[in-house]
């Protein structure tokens, strides 16, 4: 953004959360133990201008979507689906993961599959942005971040254009 003037507002309502559970894989033969995660979602958006109400966005249809994404991921399991790391066999009723030695069967229904290579906050905050932005299409926003928090002190913020490619 090349102006001279920026507004910047910031979204972090108490109930922009999910709790799940997840494993983040380090190597063919490292990887945490299956855990849970409350986590914690902030949304800022950035622009150069307001529109003639001196609005950047409405935040209504915004913090709706982040509800419905953070809803989407609440007291699940997630599993990245692009993960050359384990596999992921998808049995119907059940979801059979596979890492090294390890075999977990889950209920399929408790299971998010998501388009990540590993399941770590960089990665979710990048899903995030990746899902909320269409939301700011047509606005005057032109800058969108997402922090995703996992412990207190400890977060993953993606900053990218509006209009970028993620």
């Amino acid at each position: 953004m090349s102006g001279t003037s920026l507004f910047r507002t910031l979204l972090a309502k108490e109930d922009f959360k999910f709790s799940c559970a997840h494993f983040t894989v380090f190597s063919a033969e490292e990887a945490e133990p299956l855990h849970g995660h409350n986590y914690r979602v902030a949304v800022e958006v950035e622009g150069e201008a307001l529109d003639d109400l001196d609005f950047l966005v409405e935040f209504g249809p915004v913090k709706k979507r982040i509800r419905e994404l953070c809803d989407s991921l609440d007291e699940s399991v997630l599993l990245a689906e692009q993960c050359s790391l384990y596999s992921v066999e998808d049995e119907g009723s059940s979801v059979t993961v596979r890492y090294s030695s390890r075999t977990y069967t889950l209920p399929s229904d408790e299971v998010r599959l998501l388009p990540l290579r590993n399941i770590t906050v960089e990665g979710l905050a990048r899903f995030l942005w990746t899902e909320l932005s269409p939301t700011l299409e047509g606005t005057l926003v032109k800058r969108l971040s997402v922090q995703i928090g996992e412990t207190p002190g400890q977060a993953s913020l993606y900053v990218a254009d509006v209009d970028a490619a993620s």
